[in-house]
């Protein structure tokens, strides 16, 4: 599993996150909640170790700062929020550069397979520039699956890192995300995902964690996080708590209204 103690990080020499305790176990999505500014994504440089601070991370038993680059790349792959492609490459290399960074360099098809997975496998020959932002939004999801292909190799969990994968989608390709996300879990890998649509994140977590100026302030099941008043207070604003059908999609918009001149032509 992966295990943080008394994390802590800094910013432009300003203290962002505070003695964080945080914990997620292979086989699980583990999503981390809670407002602009409240330490979600510094949170998660932490645990993938693409930020430095005080503190105890371990992944499956060894201490993430004692693992090399190469083993580490092999163990976890990282989806940021943006990544930026400089030069004009295709789609087939950018998912290969994932690829070969993971232990599954060696397997062929993979490349084709983590396209098929997002729906892009037309597209693959296609120049990355090319693709609208969402289109690269997957195709960087694709990425970063094959970079981590096998969610269990030998019996060790692979583990995927995405900081708010569904942001650039519409609600389609946001549901076939979290799908992808889902049978990576299914199937034994870990996976840690920055979240802002907490229905979304109702629908498919198994644990939550809100953070809240830095700090934890709730940590379980989405049931026992997403709770009016731990909301309502990390959120500041009040909302209301209710229970989606057991099965089918839940669109509930929160605060509506008609524009001028809707609803008169109906």
């Amino acid at each position: 599993m992966l295990l943080a103690r008394n994390v802590c990080a800094a910013l432009g020499g300003r203290a962002v996150l505070h003695d964080v305790d945080f914990e997620a176990r292979p086989g699980q999505i583990t999503a981390i909640v809670g407002p602009n500014g409240s330490g979600k994504t510094t949170l998660l440089r932490r645990l993938t170790g693409d930020l430095a601070g005080a503190g105890a991370i371990c992944l499956e038993g060894e201490r993430l700062a004692d693992l090399p680059p190469r083993l580490l790349a092999q163990r976890r792959a990282v989806l940021p929020q943006a990544t930026a492609v400089g030069f004009p490459f295709t789609l087939r290399e950018v998912v290969a550069m994932g690829h070969q960074a993971g232990a599954s360099a060696a397997d062929p098809g993979v490349v084709e397979a983590a396209l098929a997975e997002v729906d892009l496998l037309p597209r693959i020959d296609g120049f990355f520039h090319d693709l609208s932002g969402g289109e690269q939004a997957r195709g960087h999801l694709a990425r970063v699956r094959a970079q981590v292909w096998a969610p269990l190799r030998e019996g060790r969990p692979a583990w995927l890192f995405v900081d708010e994968p569904v942001a650039a989608l519409d609600i389609g390709h946001q549901l076939q995300v979290m799908a992808v996300l889902r049978r990576f879990a299914d199937a034994g890998g870990g996976v840690v995902a920055v979240m802002h649509d907490l229905n979304l994140t109702a629908m498919h977590a198994e644990a939550m964690v809100l953070m809240e100026a830095g700090r934890v302030s709730a940590a379980g099941k989405p049931a026992e996080v997403m709770t009016a008043p731990l909301l309502s207070r990390a959120y500041r604003c009040q909302l209301c708590i209710n229970t989606a059908p057991a099965k089918g999609v839940w669109l509930l918009p929160q605060a509506a209204s008609l524009g001028q001149g809707l609803g008169a032509a109906q």
